[in-house]
């Protein structure tokens, strides 16, 4: 029994024994983990801090050589971001700064060059309204009511064609239109009764082709319709003188009744006759007075010349409307009237106005054998008859 016991103690010790040297053996190889660790903590912390001091160092030397703070790469991409924005910033205000001096000189200039080119106008001898025009080449100079008006021109209609250095104006005060040294233009009047009776064998002689005679005039005033006592006469005379004849109304309709009354009354008095030329609406603003006309709108205006025009080509015969440049600029859509050949009175010598026209009435103080009175001249360019 005592041996069993001997035999059990023993192995109890020689169990804790190996137990603690387990034990022994275990807290040697946490030692050393921990020993390891603190050594590679110590190492790291000593190689960061050798760095920082290193460069802190590097920085200080330099410093202490040049005076100037030493920074970090971001630190300089920053400042150099900030230094070319201001550089950008100066340079777009030196510029705008310059440009605006540019611009102000060529104000400045182009004041002085038209300043100078008006007073070089009116000293010789040119109106106000010569001397602005050729400076506003893309717009209509009208004087109407005691003002300038600056009308753009519509590029997108049919120009003028005419040529200002083929306008030849004669001594008598005669125009002509020439193409090289052949005359190229037809010579026409106009007449009414105010011409009284008229010799028109003379008229032809005196190289008149084609002649308009008045049918009616409409009161600008009491707008009262009244037929010219004259026109069978003078269409009879001018076609037996072999004058390409046409006739025109002077208007003053503000409704629609009264343009359709002036219109049948034309197809009632040129039933008897074969006409060469065409029949032609005359629209106009009176001057000086309160015409009925006048008080219409562009848009009315437009309308009744439509009418007039629908209406005496519904019959068979060929429309035109006669104006002038406020008219055709200000006082009716020229665009809307497009379709229909255009009868324009100018009286000047320089070919301003820009669409295209077929006759163009350039005085009202012209002089033709045969008449008595001053008669109103015309030319056109291409026969505006059946040839």
């Amino acid at each position: 029994m005592k041996k069993e016991m001997d035999e059990e103690l023993m192995r109890e010790y020689r169990f804790r024994r190996a137990r603690r040297r387990q034990n022994q053996a275990r807290l040697i190889l946490v030692m050393m983990c921990t020993l390891v660790v603190l050594v590679l903590i110590m190492y790291c912390g000593t190689a960061l801090y050798m760095k920082i001091r290193e460069r802190g160092g590097e920085n200080q030397a330099v410093e202490a050589l040049t005076g100037n703070v030493v920074y970090s790469q971001e630190e300089l991409d920053f400042q150099v971001a900030q230094a070319e924005a201001r550089a950008v910033s100066e340079a777009e205000a030196a510029a705008e700064t310059k440009i605006a001096e540019a611009v102000r000189s060529a104000e400045e200039q182009a004041q002085a060059a038209l300043l100078d080119n008006i007073r070089t106008g009116i000293s010789d001898g040119q109106t106000m309204l010569e001397t602005l025009r050729p400076l506003y080449p893309e717009e209509m100079i009208v004087a109407s009511g005691g003002q300038y008006h600056f009308v753009p021109i519509n590029r997108s209609l049919r120009q003028s064609q005419l040529l200002q250095e083929n306008v030849n104006v004669l001594e008598s005060g005669e125009i002509q239109y020439m193409s090289g040294e052949e005359v190229i233009s037809h010579k026409g009047i106009d007449v009414s009764k105010h011409q009284g009776d008229i010799n028109w064998t003379e008229v032809a002689q005196d190289g008149v082709e084609f002649a308009f005679i008045r049918v009616a005039s409409r009161g600008y005033g009491t707008g009262k319709l009244v037929e010219d006592n004259y026109f069978d006469q003078n269409v009879q005379g001018a076609q037996a003188a072999g004058i390409k004849t046409g006739v025109y109304i002077y208007s003053q309709a503000i409704t629609e009744e009264e343009v359709l009354e002036e219109a049948n009354l034309v197809l009632q008095k040129i039933a008897p006759y074969q006409l060469e030329c065409p029949i032609v609406f005359d629209v106009e603003r009176v001057s000086g007075a309160n015409g009925r006309m006048n008080n219409i709108t562009l848009e009315e205006r437009t309308n009744l010349a439509l009418l007039f025009c629908q209406t005496i080509e519904a019959a068979g015969y060929k429309p035109m409307i006669y104006h002038n440049t406020e008219m055709g600029a200000m006082m009716i859509d020229i665009a809307a009237l497009e379709d229909y050949d255009k009868w324009f009175a100018s009286y000047s010598e320089t070919l301003y106005y820009p669409y295209e026209y077929k006759v163009w009435q350039y005085t009202q103080k012209g002089r033709v054998a045969g008449v008595k009175t001053e008669v109103d001249l015309n030319i056109c360019v291409e026969p505006v008859w059946a040839e």
